[in-house]
């Protein structure tokens, strides 16, 4: 059991810590990225205050709820009115770009690396902002994508022609009757690709996926490698964080390094190795 110790920052240790990873960045034969909410939010990804205010005050005003989250959990009546508020947030959280650039700044960082990127959102920006489709694991789903809600067969579909079509033609809320989307096969109602209980649908392109990460963790075995941790918190901490820090365990010539706003620490057993900044990934990002 791994007992964890918390980053406190002062200005010098952050200069330091930055510096460290500076280099760790230069001399790793290869990186591994592990991006959650936080990297998004750093980007300007967020779902609640001004940004849920601009997009949805409508349903604010008429629903009663204060952020994006608690829209999608929302009981609505008919399918008109959950795809109405679905498709706007899926447009605005997959089709909009970030308003700020900090996937962009990373792949500067990245490009000329060894890298993969293992993930827990799904808002698409990676591949957005230019990264290798083919070093990319979404491991949660992608809100471009709809599945049977049964779900009768493994297969996802892409929405982003719907989506917009739902977004134009909705009013009052709703959305007309012949836009709402149903399973080519069974005829039930469609629901999106997102990993929220046993229904979550693992396509093809996900098992493909899996393969390509599990592969490049195999084949960098006992190489110098970086474990990039970005914006990851402990709602699914078995995903990233842990792998992460055993990973990092297993090879002295291993950095880890967290980067999180309020929750930057390692556990004691890899404090050598690890680099914490709790700090705006952005930021940092920028400051590298």
């Amino acid at each position: 059991m791994f007992s964890k110790t918390r980053n406190r920052m002062t200005e010098e240790h952050y200069e330091k810590e930055i510096g460290r990873l500076r280099t760790a960045l230069e001399e790793a034969d290869a990186v591994v990225i592990g991006a959650d909410a936080g990297l998004s939010t750093s980007a300007g990804f967020t779902y609640a205050g001004e940004r849920f205010r601009a997009h949805f005050s409508d349903f604010a005003a008429k629903y009663d709820f204060s952020d994006m989250y608690s829209g999608g959990f929302y009981p609505y009546e008919t399918l008109e009115e959950y795809w109405a508020y679905w498709s706007r947030y899926i447009y605005i959280n997959r089709y909009m770009d970030a308003p700020k650039p900090v996937y962009e700044k990373l792949l500067e960082l990245v490009r000329d690396k060894d890298y993969f990127v293992l993930t827990t959102n799904v808002d698409h920006c990676f591949q957005k902002a230019g990264f290798d489709k083919k070093r990319l694991f979404y491991t949660q789903g992608d809100y471009g994508l709809f599945q049977c809600s049964e779900p009768c067969c493994q297969e996802t579909y892409d929405n982003e022609e719907l989506v917009c079509e739902m977004v134009q033609q909705q009013k009052d809320m709703r959305v007309p009757t012949e836009l709402v989307p149903h399973c080519p096969y069974c005829g039930k109602p469609m629901t999106m690709n997102l990993r929220a209980d046993n229904t979550f649908v693992q396509d093809e392109g996900w098992h493909q996926a899996a393969e390509r990460y599990s592969n490049f963790l195999r084949t960098r075995d006992g190489l110098k490698t970086l474990y990039l941790e970005l914006g990851v918190g402990y709602n699914t901490p078995g995903i990233i964080k842990y792998s992460f820090w055993q990973m990092t365990l297993k090879n002295h010539q291993n950095t880890y390094a967290c980067l999180n706003y309020g929750q930057a620490e390692c556990p004691n057993e890899i404090r050598s190795q690890a680099i914490c900044i709790n700090s705006d990934i952005g930021e940092v990002l920028e400051r590298i």
